[in-house]
C-alpha cells in the first residue's frame, strides 16, 4: 500500500478551507515548495478542488469535514472499524479478511482508487466528496438465504437517511437509492462461501454526499447528492455512524424474518412502484408497469400477459 500521509497531512491543513501559502504548508510539512505542488496536483486527481491564488496561497473551494475513528465510535459500537483514507476499495479489503473480522465490521475510505459497482462497473470517487462504507456479515443459514437482501440494504440505508431529515429518499430496484428520479447511492452484495456452509457477506455502498457537479461529470446517469435531499446536511461522521447502526440492526432482522418482513417497507419506499417501466434483460426490453417485489425478491411486472417475476444479473430498470 502506498505511503499517503504526506498528502492527507496536506488535506487536514486545507480542510478549514482557508488560504494556506505554498511556503507554509512547506514549513509545516518540511517539503518545499516545488513538492508542495506536486502534491496538490495529486490532490487535484482525487478529485478535490483546490484553488491556487497568486500571493495567498491554496484553498480548497469549501471547508472539508474529514472521517473520524473516534467520532463514529463515539456514536456506535462496532466490533472493528478500519478507517483506511485512501484504498483500492472498501469491499476488497474486507473481502481480503473474511474469516479474520468479527461479525459487523466496518471499512470506511475518503477515496476509492479502484470503486467499483454493480457488474463490475466503475464507481466514481472523489476524495471527501462522499461515503465509502462496507461491512462485514456472516449468514450461518447460507447462501441462498442473502437472496434479496440488497433489497433489505436498501430499505435499511433510505430509512437511515429519512431518520436524518431527507424525506423524499427512494429506493430502486434491486440496488440503488433514488431522490427525485436522481440516483444517490448505490449498493454492491459481494459473497463467498461454500453451498452448505455459511455465506460470507461484504455489503458495500456508495452515498454522495455533497458531490458537486464538476466532480461528477463521468457519471453517465442523472445523478444527486444528499445536500440536495436535505434541508441540514449531516455531519459525515455522525451520517457514517447512523449508517453502520442502521445496517447492523436491519441484518440481525432480516436474520429472523427474512425478505417477507421487509416486502411492505420495500414497497413503501419504491421509486418506481405502480409507475410505467422498461426492464432491460440483456438486448430484449419488457415495457410494464411496476407493482413491487415478491418474498424472492423479483421484480413484478404488469403486462397484458399479467404479471410476471423477474430476477437476474443482467436486469437493470429504467423508468419510462
Amino acid at each position: 500500500m502506498r505511503d499517503h500521509s504526506t498528502r492527507l497531512a496536506l488535506v487536514a491543513m486545507l480542510a478549514d478551507g482557508k488560504f494556506h501559502s505554498g511556503e507554509a504548508l512547506g514549513e509545516s510539512l518540511g517539503i518545499s515548495r516545488a513538492a508542495i505542488s506536486k502534491h496538490i496536483n495529486q490532490l487535484q486527481s482525487w478529485g478535490l478542488d483546490v484553488y491556487r491564488v497568486q500571493g495567498k496561497g491554496y484553498s480548497l473551494a469549501s471547508k472539508l469535514e474529514l472521517l473520524d475513528c473516534d467520532k463514529i465510535s463515539a456514536q456506535v459500537k462496532c466490533p472493528n472499524l478500519d478507517l483506511i483514507p485512501v484504498i483500492d476499495s472498501t469491499n476488497q479489503f474486507l473481502l481480503d479478511r473474511v474469516g479474520q473480522l468479527p461479525q459487523g465490521s466496518v471499512c470506511l475510505a475518503e477515496y476509492q482508487e479502484a470503486g467499483r459497482g454493480r457488474r463490475g462497473r466503475q464507481w466514481l470517487s472523489p476524495f471527501g466528496s462522499n461515503l465509502y462504507l462496507s461491512m462485514y456479515w456472516r449468514l450461518d443459514a447460507g447462501m441462498a438465504a442473502a437472496m434479496g437482501l440488497s433489497l433489505v440494504v436498501g430499505v435499511a440505508i433510505a430509512e437511515a437517511l429519512q431518520s436524518l431529515g431527507a424525506d423524499e429518499i427512494k429506493v430502486k430496484w434491486p440496488n440503488d437509492l433514488y431522490f427525485r428520479d436522481k440516483k444517490l447511492a448505490g449498493i454492491l452484495i459481494e459473497m463467498t462461501g461454500q453451498t452448505g456452509d455459511a455465506a460470507h457477506l461484504v455489503i458495500g455502498m456508495g452515498l454522495n454526499v455533497a458531490m458537486t457537479e464538476q466532480e461528477g461529470t463521468e457519471i453517465d446517469q442523472d445523478w444527486t447528492n444528499l445536500a440536495q435531499a436535505c434541508e441540514g446536511l449531516p455531519e459525515r461522521n455522525q451520517l457514517a455512524a447512523t449508517l453502520i447502526q442502521q445496517l447492523h440492526n436491519t441484518l440481525e432482522q432480516y436474520e429472523q424474518v427474512g425478505l417477507d418482513g421487509f416486502i411492505t417497507r420495500w414497497n413503501r419506499l419504491d421509486n418506481f412502484l405502480d409507475r410505467p417501466v422498461k426492464l432491460l434483460i440483456g438486448e430484449r426490453v419488457v415495457e410494464g408497469i411496476s407493482r413491487g417485489i415478491n418474498n424472492q425478491g423479483a421484480l413484478l411486472l404488469e403486462t397484458e400477459q399479467g404479471i410476471t417475476p423477474y430476477i437476474g444479473g443482467e436486469i437493470s430498470l429504467r423508468g419510462c
